[in-house]
């Protein structure tokens, strides 16, 4: 039984006549009722009546109609996926990000791959970047999300944001009144930082910052993520120097003050294997730069 008797078939049954179904399937006569016959013969059973007159369906064949119509709409389901997944506008993606950048930008990638993509799933993973690079080694996910790429040569990157540090302060902190904050404000002023394991990235640009400057602030806390940063300068435990995307924290009795007399910024990266054949990757990486 092939798909071509089934087509053939099919168009004599709907039209119940040979010349109007040959017509449709763009042959002539004689061929499709070659092949009807082939296929009542493979089946052993008889799918139409006809005579000179008429043409009309055997109760077997008003069954097999039925079937006939689910296996080729199937099997061009199973055509039109396959050319989706080759062209990477279906399959999956596994991908790691920073919790800093699951604050705004991976949502609203993820609603335009819904749009764009909407046969693409993915499965998402929040790690550090070092957490992030390691996984994608290891083939554990597709796409990172990263602030800092180390000197690996299989692996694929561009940068897509680069956005300043700002200090994040109580609303009721007298530097609060300030519209933009010197280094040295913050020299002895207790002080929430990044942990130079989880944080590492930021860790080593503030504390590079300090060093240069001679600014010594109070540690009181040092801490892996972002949000648990702003949630104690929130609480009045001190102040922090965070990402501008931790704005979208904001709830009230905080405030984020710009640098005066110095320029940091966070750079964050797409990063892949340049061996990945996943057919995925080159769509979803062409609309993230589509969206930054």
């Amino acid at each position: 039984m092939e798909l071509h008797q089934l087509r053939c078939f099919v168009a004599v049954a709907e039209e119940l006549h040979f010349g109007r179904a040959a017509t449709r399937m763009y042959m002539t006569q004689p061929p499709l009722s070659r092949q009807v016959q082939l296929l009542e013969r493979g089946l052993g059973i008889q799918l139409l009546e006809r005579n000179n007159r008429s043409v009309k369906l055997t109760a077997a064949g008003q069954g097999f109609l039925r079937d006939a119509r689910h296996i080729l709409a199937f099997s061009d389901q199973a055509a039109d996926g396959a050319r989706r997944l080759a062209r990477g506008e279906a399959g999956s993606l596994t991908l790691g990000f920073t919790a800093v950048s699951a604050y705004q930008m991976i949502p609203q990638l993820l609603a335009r791959a819904a749009d764009e993509l909407p046969g693409l799933q993915f499965t998402l993973k929040e790690m550090v970047s070092g957490a992030q690079l390691d996984a994608l080694a290891a083939h554990r996910i597709d796409v990172g999300f990263v602030r800092q790429i180390n000197d690996r040569d299989a692996l694929d990157a561009q940068l897509i944001s680069r956005e300043p540090l700002l200090v994040a302060l109580p609303s009721n902190h007298p530097l609060a009144q300030k519209q933009a904050i010197a280094v040295r404000d913050l020299d002895q002023q207790p002080f929430v930082m990044y942990a130079p394991d989880e944080g590492r990235y930021f860790y080593d640009c503030i504390a590079g910052l300090f060093a240069v400057t001679g600014v010594t602030p109070r540690y009181v806390y040092h801490l892996g993520q972002t949000h648990t940063v702003v949630s104690m300068v929130k609480a009045g435990l001190g102040l922090a120097i965070v990402p501008a995307s931790a704005t979208q924290l904001h709830r009230g009795h905080l405030e984020f003050r710009p640098l005066e007399d110095a320029h940091l910024h966070a750079e964050l990266y797409i990063v892949s294997r340049q061996d990945n054949d996943n057919p995925a990757l080159p769509a979803f990486k062409g609309l993230v730069q589509a969206l930054v």
